[in-house]
């Protein structure tokens, strides 16, 4: 069955209810499976509506500069993956009742194939994390923004106004060029560009920032944000 149609919403639903136990789409650690389901998909999953498709998309979309070097088969076909690639790796469960004559007093083969496995898997988990580790910190999400100041009207000192809005500082926070648009009737707005870490600052709360100005200030705009 699979997931269908991952650039449908009934796709990503099925990926959702899939992912509520599973971590990846297959195994313990992110695979080229992971890539390919990534790659289909439309745009990233709303977290509102599937909160698990939304966990595992920006999991793997911290991975994108190493997706080459991701394990598994780059060429996987996503109609193989889905909900019972899952029910077939799950173990049959153990008959309920067994004959006295079949009982293993001195343990089986499958405890020992058990144990050999779970050794396995943390042995690649190690060396998986060994090289991520060696690959260092990824360098800090940024995001270049134009924001749109407005004064009050022709009257409103601007120097005062671009000296205010510069003034504010923030971790993770850069401003960048400015100029003056006409408006009409002799008022101009700000336009300045900003550069700023998307886990450090908050644009609503610079805004708010800015807008505390009340002398100056009228109200501010988001008007283009680009991922750098």
């Amino acid at each position: 069955m699979g997931f269908g149609d991952l650039s449908a919403a009934s796709g990503v639903a099925n990926l959702d209810k899939f992912l509520i136990t599973e971590s990846f789409i297959t195994g313990y650690v992110p695979s080229q499976a992971d890539v390919a389901v990534f790659k289909a998909l439309a745009s990233a999953p709303d977290a509102t509506t599937y909160p698990s498709a939304a966990r595992w998309y920006n999991t793997i979309a911290s991975y994108e500069s190493e997706f080459s070097s991701l394990p598994g088969d780059a060429s996987v076909d996503i109609t193989t993956l889905g909900p019972e690639l899952a029910e077939e790796t799950k173990e049959e469960p153990a008959a309920e009742e067994e004959d006295d004559d079949d009982v293993d007093l001195f343990g089986s083969d499958d405890e020992e194939e058990d144990a050999e496995a779970e050794k396995l898997k943390q042995q690649r988990l190690a060396e998986y994390a060994a090289k991520k580790a060696a690959k260092g910190p990824k360098p800090a999400a940024k995001s270049i923004v134009t924001m749109e100041v407005k004064p009050w009207d022709d009257e409103t000192n601007l120097d005062e106004l671009l000296a205010t809005v510069k003034a504010i500082e923030m971790d993770g926070l850069v401003w960048g060029a400015s100029q003056w648009i006409a408006v009409g009737y002799g008022i101009k707005k700000l336009q300045i560009n900003l550069v700023v870490e998307d886990d450090k600052v908050g644009l609503e709360e610079l805004q708010n920032l800015i807008e505390e100005d009340e002398d100056h200030v009228q109200s501010t705009d988001v008007i283009a944000m680009q991922k750098l």
